[in-house]
């Protein structure tokens, strides 16, 4: 069920990823195992655009707007939870190239190929110096590192040893962009799920970073676009996630009714009336986030194309609805899960992939029911009170 028309730009990525379908499930298993992506389906996505939907048009990407990035990764994420995550993660990087001088921003996002990693929480340090900032640091939660081609490192700057703080008294935060070949990979990422996003540690020694290769989205965007008005907008895409992986288990388990017997003498599990109840309830409560979803994100679109700012209520509404968009998917993929009963509890099993996924998605900082408070703030009429919300 579409319930927003989509510009031609996204409905041309979406075509190239329904052509993928066939290539990401047969590497399904290799995700899993190998915990990244194979080369060749990652230059395959590459090549589909899917990782630079946030990249200017002038520079050779989509610049999809909001409602279009997160359909693209919830088609992704219904064919394979890891790979839709990792479009959201390098889809998200890939706003700051409206942050950089023209020149670099030709450089580092223009090429298909180009494909940004790494974290900006918490940041660790990077020293002031000539014409840029030394940067050293173990960072976290690379998700795509294997196949990038530059970490973002969140930093604060410090200045003769110092913090250094803005005009508004808040520190100084940037985001280092290291080239992959001066950063060494940490293998830790043995997880309960999202096993091929391959979100590794990162080590970065005493790299030089150019001040032009260090942009702050609290500064004004070098691209005037209306999807680089609202800084925030770069998590946009996490609320295609749990929408994909949520239809994921849903299609599993309406497959599985049609070949599954229910008890001895009472027929296929879809002539069982509990599972008419939970497969009615899960489709209306999935329907209903992807409408705050979509609906949330249209109205926001529409004041940025105005140039309008954006109200506290859409502000809070923008953050009420991905948080909101995993909290729904945890429970309606977690309510099939029980439905299917001992269906869901092997590792072959595709119910088995979205429960571990939407567990492990939904700890992340950006989507925690914590996010709630400063959202709370904001409709209370007080500042959100929590930094980068």
């Amino acid at each position: 069920m579409e319930i927003y028309t989509f510009s031609d730009a996204t409905e041309r990525i979406l075509a190239e990823v329904r052509d993928l379908e066939p290539e990401i499930r047969e590497a399904a298993g290799l995700i899993e195992t190998d915990r990244h992506l194979p080369d060749k389906l990652a230059h395959s996505l590459m090549h589909a655009g899917v990782f630079r939907m946030g990249v200017p048009q002038v520079y050779g990407g989509a610049e999809l707007d909001p409602m279009g990035q997160v359909r693209v990764v919830e088609e992704l994420s219904r064919i394979e939870g890891s790979v839709g995550w990792l479009s959201m993660i390098s889809s998200a990087g890939s706003f700051l190239a409206a942050f950089l001088q023209p020149s670099v921003a030709e450089r580092l996002f223009a090429p298909p190929e180009s494909v940004l990693a790494g974290n900006l929480r918490p940041p660790q340090s990077a020293e002031a110096v000539d014409g840029g900032y030394r940067v050293s640091g173990h960072f976290r939660f690379g998700s795509g590192c294997h196949h990038a081609t530059v970490m973002a490192c969140g930093c604060i700057v410090h200045r003769d040893g110092k913090p250094e703080t803005t005009r508004r008294g808040e520190p100084n935060i940037r985001v280092m962009l290291v080239p992959k070949s001066k950063v060494t990979i940490v293998d830790v990422w043995h997880t309960t799920g999202m096993r091929g996003t391959g979100s590794n540690d990162y080590l970065v020694e005493n790299v030089f970073v150019p001040s032009e290769e260090s942009p702050s989205m609290a500064d004004p965007p070098f691209c005037p676009g209306p999807l680089y008005r609202f800084p925030q907008l770069f998590l946009v895409s996490h609320a295609g996630v749990p929408l994909g992986l949520a239809r994921s288990a849903l299609d599993f388990v309406l497959d599985l009714s049609t070949r599954k017997e229910g008890s001895p003498g009472r027929g296929l599990m879809r002539e069982d009336t509990n599972a008419q109840e939970t497969i009615a309830w899960a489709e209306a409560h999935l329907a209903a986030a992807r409408c705050f979803v979509y609906g949330t994100l249209e109205d926001l679109w529409k004041s940025l194309t105005k140039g309008a700012r954006p109200t506290p209520r859409q502000h809070a509404n923008y953050r009420l609805m991905i948080t909101y968009s995993h909290q729904a998917a945890r429970q309606v993929i977690s309510t099939l899960y029980d439905l299917a009963a001992t269906s869901s509890i092997f590792r072959s099993s595709r119910l088995d992939r979205d429960m571990r996924d939407i567990l492990t998605a939904c700890q992340h900082r950006v989507v925690h029911p914590k996010m709630y408070r400063p959202a709370g703030r904001l409709l209370l009429g007080l500042s959100p009170d929590e930094p980068f919300f």
